[in-house]
């Protein structure tokens, strides 16, 4: 083989892995990722969502489907981006339906107003009881899929605006008869560590952070949340 060729060839692959680098680096590298559970964590929120404070894209009431609940509990390390779900949902229909890469989120908007979404969870699925739950953690950058203007929705959120302002978001999910969305909850910040879930995070010292976690929670939520995170630890042993 001539050096000319050689060099020709070596050239063409060099090239060649250079663009399939390019090409992974593309897409899923902007993305979250589901990560392990942090050790510690620097705010926790829940939300009891509802079908009557479903609110359109126009801000108008559009009720969700009777009878459904859901229970929305979120863990924030806002220093390493990683924020942890645990949802619960009850009475809610699928399929899922939304422009978003998933149908269920939280929503930049206050109470009573629409607002675009900023992260998008994996959609709960049947845990056999007939209750739909999801629970993990993903790591920001956050990516919706959802882009009106060319730009994604979770591009350059951070975690620590929900720690700033935690009332001027909401989490909701949706579904294929209640696009709008079948519940809808603002957030309410609750203490760190206050549930029990024997895979981290930071329990405060006393019996004071339960308490106020209680009377925020409720005990139906309570039972969600548990419900949602004895799932995620059979997962994590199979």
């Amino acid at each position: 083989m001539s050096r000319t060729r050689t060099a020709l060839l070596r050239t063409a692959v060099v090239t060649g892995a250079a663009g399939a680098l390019a090409l992974t680096a593309v897409g899923p590298a902007s993305a979250e990722t589901e990560v392990a559970e942090p050790a510690t964590f620097t705010s926790a929120f829940t939300a009891m969502a509802t079908p009557d404070m479903v609110i359109n894209n126009d801000g108008v009431a559009t009720p969700g489907e009777p009878g459904a609940s859901g229970t929305f509990t979120y863990r924030i390390n806002s220093d390493t981006e990683v924020i942890c779900y645990d949802i619960s949902l009850t009475g809610v229909t699928p399929p899922y339906q939304s422009p978003a890469k998933t149908a269920t989120h939280i929503h930049q908007g206050d109470a009573g107003q629409a607002g675009p979404p900023r992260i998008a969870f994996p959609n709960p699925e049947d845990d056999g009881s007939g209750r739909l739950v999801s629970s993990g953690c993903l790591q920001g950058p956050f990516t919706t899929g959802v882009a009106p203007d060319g730009t994604d929705t979770g591009q350059g959120f951070t975690l620590d605006q929900i720690e700033a302002d935690p009332s001027s978001f909401f989490t909701d999910t949706h579904t294929s008869a209640y696009a709008a969305g079948a519940v809808r909850g603002q957030l309410v910040e609750i203490p760190v560590g206050g549930v029990e879930t024997g895979a981290g995070g930071t329990a405060a010292a006393g019996s004071s952070t339960s308490t106020p976690l209680v009377a925020a929670l409720g005990g139906t939520a309570l039972l969600a949340a548990g419900g949602a995170v004895a799932l995620r630890r059979r997962v994590q042993q199979q």
